[in-house]
């Protein structure tokens, strides 16, 4: 059992956080099993005037592009070709790979995400290495290699058949490790993909119980070129047609869909990633985020690194704010820490993960909020506005510390 004494901000609803100037958090087996006022026991760490809140969740963040933030090469069809697929490339070196997915985990780990859904590159075996990286340091991640067999360079296609088989062998060996890492099929957007390996990635999820997921009218062009290539009415009537539109479907940006398309969308209880940063990094509009809410569809938040410029899933919550008030539905920073911790947790299937309370695992992150900061609407503003607010000083998994400063 360990106690830890500490201020405490935790959500428990879109509308309703928690505050505790002076806490106590106890932690036996990975689990919290009481927060509270501090009561005068004695404690094992006394971490004030920090400020302890749950681990922020990252549900859209891309492995193999860790070392090309800042890469402003243009919209998303130039960023790929210029950027993007020359450095995905280099994944094919195994000892490169090692490398980046050190520095990947420990860049979550100190940004204070605690649950990453990751994209990684076409070769397997440098997933296999994040894989083995988060297996090491204790760290809770859904992880797949992207599924690319047309319209990329050719150093990065890989067969539908070799790609799928591939896929098959890493949800064998990791899918559901320690019930912390677990594997997705993720064909990376329609355009690098033929409906052979999208109907594969389907079929092959639905017999694992794999999350999906893809880009999905993240940007004009794409649209347009997208509907083009496979002769539909619209862009989702792809992934449709591949199976690929299901209740554990994750899709990123959604920023130009029809109200067609955000009505099977929503009837298939299929999620949303909102990627606002790189949404404004690379020019491709705004998520309608009323549309979204007021059908009901699971809301996530992804800082979808590299085009997102900063892990931290608190600045991109930030750019979330904005993108709220320009799509003329302001939101409460209340309503950002839960998309940002617990309701992104819960969009993804972990229903013990993201509030600090008894029953649910110690995902947790420690804050050097000013002490000046004495109520929830003055910590949270701290924590979602503050540019020069200070990298976490502690990550923790399960109770396990996985990052120090």
């Amino acid at each position: 059992m360990t106690v830890l004494r500490a201020r405490v901000l935790t959500p428990e609803s879109p509308t309703v956080v928690h505050w505790f100037e002076d806490a106590i958090v106890v932690v036996e087996h990975g689990r919290i099993t009481h927060v509270g006022p501090f009561d005068g026991r004695p404690i094992d760490e006394d971490l004030r005037p920090g400020v302890l809140t749950p681990g922020f969740v990252d549900s859209h963040v891309h492995y193999p592009q860790t070392r090309i933030v800042g890469a402003a090469s243009g919209p998303l069809l130039d960023w790929l070709a210029k950027s993007t697929f020359p450095e995905e490339a280099r994944f094919a070196d195994l000892a490169h790979a090692e490398q980046v997915a050190r520095v990947f985990a420990a860049k979550l780990a100190a940004s204070g995400t605690t649950l990453a859904f990751a994209y990684g590159p076409v070769f397997a075996g440098a997933t296999d290495a994040l894989l083995t990286e988060f297996a090491r340091t204790g760290q809770r991640a859904i992880v797949g290699p992207v599924l690319m067999d047309t319209n990329c360079p050719p150093d990065l296609v890989v067969p539908g058949t070799v790609a799928l088989e591939a896929l098959d062998e890493l949800a064998a060996k990791w899918h559901g490790h320690e019930d912390r890492l677990f594997v997705a099929a993720i064909p990376r957007f329609a355009l690098s993909c033929t409906p052979a390996i999208m109907r594969g990635a389907a079929d092959l999820a639905r017999r694992r119980d794999l999350w999906v997921s893809t880009h999905l009218s993240e940007n004009l062009a794409e649209c347009a070129a997208t509907t083009a290539m496979f002769g539909t009415d619209d862009y989702l009537r792809v992934y449709e047609d591949a199976g690929l539109l299901e209740s554990k479907s994750l899709f990123a940006h959604c920023l130009h869909l029809s109200d067609s398309e955000w009505e099977r969308f929503a009837t298939a209880d299929a999620v949303v990633a909102h990627c606002p940063d790189s949404n404004a990094f690379l020019g491709s509009g705004n998520l309608p985020l009323a549309t979204v809410l007021e059908r009901g569809i699971p809301l996530t938040v992804g800082t979808d690194v590299a085009a997102g410029r900063s892990f931290r899933v608190a600045r991109t919550l930030s750019h979330a704010y904005d993108n709220a008030l320009a799509t003329g539905r302001p939101t409460m920073t209340t309503e950002l820490l839960w998309w940002g911790t617990c309701g992104g947790a819960r969009a993804l299937g972990f229903e013990s993960v993201g509030m600090l309370a008894p029953g649910y695992e110690a995902d947790m992150v420690l804050w050097e909020v000013p002490p000046w900061a004495e109520t929830a609407e003055a910590v949270l503003g701290a924590l979602l506005f503050d540019g020069d607010l200070p990298s976490p000083r502690a990550t923790w998994v399960r109770g396990h510390r996985v990052f120090s400063r």
